[in-house]
């Protein structure tokens, strides 16, 4: 896959892997909540940018590049929540 050249890729799949990790250790009881929705987010960055990289344009690919920014966004603001409540430290 071309996108796995990509230098941005392949660092939105690092973030993914490392907030898998650190998401694992957060109360079991936000699995499903906090958790869940940082994991998600985290997921979206890098599959945005290959989705995007997949299109026939490069309207197309900075649409999805735009998408996967507004994910990385929602992933900082949970992450600064999760330090607010304790989960998270700098």
């Amino acid at each position: 896959m071309d996108v796995e050249k990509l230098q941005v890729w392949q660092l939105a799949m690092d973030l993914a892997a490392k907030v898998y990790e650190i998401t694992d250790k957060f109360p079991k009881y936000e699995m499903y909540s906090l958790a869940d929705q940082m994991r998600r987010a985290a997921v979206s960055i890098p599959s945005n940018i290959a989705e995007g990289k997949g299109r026939d344009s490069t309207k197309d690919f900075v649409r999805f590049l735009n998408i996967a920014k507004g994910s990385l966004y929602e992933l900082q603001t949970q992450c600064i929540l999760s330090n607010k409540i304790g989960y998270l430290s700098h």
